[in-house]
């Protein structure tokens, strides 16, 4: 074994001689000669798990981030001893453990390396905090590059970064900015076309390193607890995407209204303002779907109270709104404030419900309602006990969705933004100090809060979004990526974020658009919101402090921009819906960043603006001011150009036409994208007719449109539509295949087939080997659409 001596000069210890290994069905175990242990658990072919103990003795094994439900089992587990090694063979591939260091090597079943032990795993004693801090080095391969870890504000490819894991109140954060509001300590490398995902499972403050410090080695490391890690292997970005969301879970399909348009400011207030604001948005036919109340809604902010003077009748008001199709969300944040008259608090003192510092008192520090204390989410009686908090609010006044705010947890006018290290906690009978459950306290808030939202919403789904998330709150909750800025530098950010985001397992994430802090010009909405109309989560929010920024408050140009794309996204609602269903199913990310799309092309390595929404729709913003387009890599394959409907061949730059009224917005050929009518909110018409807008290809594309009854559980009773779709295309003829499967049945009787690129003149059209008249079909051929019955197999047009 080789040892860097300075680091152990330093206090760094490390595994020495294995002298035991023994297999407990898929749990590997090897002792060392000075009372290291690693258990090395075979999950699946593709995952393994890496667990090191110090001193004989492993923690409580216990994971917030872990799903119940993830998939386990493996097709081959061998294990072989060499003289030097003890080697483990999956179907998928073969691990290393070097018996005089416990260093691994990770090969594929070709015997290429995918991730290897540069000094492996060391430790340090923490003779502050006690414990230990544990660390993991390995060897960069050439030209590797590096994604994921959440919301970090920074170039997509984290090559040559160092990055913390803390969750902290940032305001008005910047470009680069790290620490933010959540901690997703899970990372994907890539080299010679290969991927790899690891996930360090670990809720203490935890870094990572990519070739930062030193050329060739990338480092990950934690302020305490264990070295436990996870290894997913691909070789394809997406299947390690797939596997690490399998893993730490996905969440239930939302309600289809959660994807529409979304409108917050802090804060509308009074009841007269919100009325005004829902009210306009139909007079101007922008639509919109959901209003949120922030703090101001409350009294004094005290959570689950209502301002007699602002809202004298909330219960009616919310009542009124519904019925205009608008969904009312409130804010609800952890700090309760101290007040003898405040039922919330006398019951959580009752109960003794609050987070306590080391020697005794409640852990106390100022918010928004002043001096307060918090409940301790990581009790699961506290959980309990907040969840039932919601029934009022949802069930009796009838809130449609909770925005979980200031849960990292912020504390004001403190140096650290949040509570000390000593205050206590639970962790579901693993009682711990703040260092360790901090990362994880916004996940357990939103958790409890999923929890009574969906209790007492019953039976429509619940909504919840939160600032603060670590891996696995996927499962309870949406996010938004917190307090952001007005200027153009915050688009950029906004992309990335959003992006990374749907690579980190999280994909139902959306920013501010606009800009939360500042005002953005007429120009930087309207780009804003063309790039808004394009994430999972589609929110416009603002502080307030410099100005309204409701779609109509710039000028009628970037009022009319607005509602177009705003329309736009409402009549796409089938393929985002769509989109969703596969990341709940599948763990598919909603959106792909072009690596993940084709990481085969090297091209895509260092591409930071484009991205690819669901499957077929290539998207970039502008980015700049005065821009009349912009130059963007169009990845392999043929594109049709979503305006005009040009084509351009991939896998290269080109310049794409975009003035303000424009995003760059391409479709890949062979795609069949569903539309609805256009609707001022979700459920506001009966959808009549789906439309398929279908684009050319020669050769064969597969699409899907997944429909259920956008709200309810009847979907996991079998009651959906699922249409798998199978174009082909020849010189003269267009074959779509139909196969359905599911029992809900659409509203609607036909499908409006729109053809873009169809290279010959139809002579006649088959429908399920049946030719039938144009006339009957409704066949438009200068425009070449047509309108069919929904449930048809097969769909032929021939040509002349």
């Amino acid at each position: 074994m080789i040892v860097n001596t300075e680091l152990e000069q330093k206090g760094n210890l490390f595994p020495r001689k294995v002298i035991s290994y023994s297999k407990d069905v898929d749990v590997l175990e090897f002792r060392t000669e000075n009372g290291v242990i690693l258990h090395l658990t075979v999950l699946r072919d593709s995952v393994l798990r890496f667990r090191f103990a110090t001193e004989n003795t492993f923690e409580n094994d216990f994971s917030y981030a872990i799903d119940d439900d993830a998939n386990r089992g493996f097709n081959h587990l061998e294990v072989n001893e060499h003289e030097t090694e003890f080697c483990v063979t999956t179907s998928k591939l073969k691990c290393c453990i070097d018996k005089e260091s416990l260093q691994s090597k990770i090969y594929d079943l070709k015997g290429n390396i995918i991730l290897e032990d540069e000094l492996g795993f060391h430790w340090e004693e923490s003779y502050e905090h006690g414990g230990n801090v544990v660390k993991m080095s390995k060897v960069a391969q050439d030209a590797e590059s590096y994604y994921g870890l959440g919301d970090k504000p920074m170039h997509l490819n984290l090559k040559g970064k160092r990055i913390e894991n803390w969750a902290t109140d940032q305001y008005a954060f910047g470009k680069d900015k790290d620490p933010l509001y959540k901690s997703v300590p899970f990372y994907m490398g890539l080299h010679h076309g290969q991927a790899y995902g690891v996930f360090f499972d670990n809720t203490f403050r935890t870094f990572f390193d990519f070739c930062n410090e030193r050329r060739k080695v990338t480092s990950f490391w934690a302020h305490g607890g264990e070295m436990n890690y996870y290894f997913f292997y691909g070789p394809n970005m997406n299947d390690v995407i797939t596997s690490y969301t399998d893993l730490t879970g996905k969440p239930e399909l939302p309600p289809l209204w959660s994807l529409g348009y979304h409108q917050c400011k802090w804060s509308y207030y009074p009841e007269s303002r919100v009325r005004d604001i829902a009210s306009e948005f139909r007079k101007l036919r922008i639509p919109c779907d959901a209003i949120y109340l922030d703090i101001d809604y409350m009294e004094g902010f005290r959570c689950f109270t209502w301002s007699h003077e602002h809202f004298p009748d909330p219960k009616k008001m919310i009542s009124d709104l519904a019925e205009d199709g608008f969904k009312t969300i409130v804010i609800i944040d952890p700090g309760i404030k101290i007040d003898n008259d405040y039922w919330v608090y006398k019951e959580a003192l009752e109960n003794d419900y609050f987070c306590k510092r080391a020697d005794g008192p409640y852990m106390k520090g100022k918010v928004w309602p002043g001096e307060c204390n918090f409940p301790d989410f990581t009790n699961p009686e506290v959980r309990e006990w907040w969840a039932g908090l919601y029934k009022e609010l949802i069930a009796d006044f009838g809130v449609k969705g909770v925005w979980n705010d200031m849960n990292e947890p912020a504390v004001m006018e403190v140096p650290n933004k949040t509570f000390p290290d000593d205050v206590r906690h639970d962790y579901d009978g693993n009682p711990c100090s703040h260092r360790k459950a901090h990362n994880i306290y916004g996940t357990q808030m939103a958790r409890a809060t999923y929890e009574g939202v969906k209790k007492y919403a019953y039976p429509k789904r619940p909504f919840i979004i939160t600032r603060s998330a670590y891996s696995g709150a996927q499962r309870y909750t949406s996010s938004w990526t917190g307090d952001n800025i007005a200027t153009w530098e915050h688009l950029w950010i906004a992309n990335i974020q959003a992006q990374r985001m749907s690579m980190s397992g999280m994909g139902f994430t959306g920013s501010d658009i606009g800009g939360f802090a500042e005002q953005p010009t007429g120009e930087l909405y309207a780009r804003w919101i063309q790039l808004g109309v394009f994430h999972p989560f589609c929110r416009t929010h603002s502080s307030g402090d410099y100005g309204d920024q409701e779609p109509w408050s710039f000028d009628v140009n970037v009022t009319d921009i607005t509602r177009k794309f705003i329309e736009l996204r409402y009549q796409l609602l089938p393929y985002l819906y769509t989109m969703f269903w596969q990341y709940v199913t599948d763990g598919t990310p909603m959106l792909k960043s072009l690596v993940v799309f084709d990481q085969e092309d090297a091209q895509t390595h260092y591409r930071t603006d484009e991205f690819i929404f669901g499957n077929h729709i290539l998207v970039c913003p502008v980015l700049e001011p005065n821009a009349k387009g912009r130059r963007m890599y169009i990845p392999r394959g043929t594109w049709f150009n979503y305006w005009n409907k040009e084509t351009y061949i991939g896998g290269r730059e080109e310049w794409v036409d975009a003035d303000i009224d424009s995003i760059p917005m391409m479709v890949k050929e062979g795609a069949i994208i569903p539309k609805y009518p256009i609707q001022q909110y979700v459920g506001e018409k009966e959808i009549e007719e789906l439309t398929l807008e279908v684009y050319y290809k020669e050769g064969v594309e597969k699409s899907v449109v997944y429909e259920d009854a956008q709200d309810g559980y009847d979907y996991k009773k079998g009651r959906f539509s699922l249409r798998n779709f199978s174009l082909k295309g020849k010189d003269n003829e267009l074959i779509i295949n139909q196969y359905k499967s599911g029992k809900f049945t659409t509203p609607y009787a036909n499908l409006k087939i729109n053809i873009f690129g169809l290279p010959f003149v139809v002579d006649y059209i088959e429908i399920d080997s049946e030719k039938v008249s144009l006339k009957n079909c409704q066949f438009n051929p200068t425009a070449n659409t047509l309108v069919i019955p929904k449930d048809f197999s097969e769909l032929h047009l021939v040509g002349k």
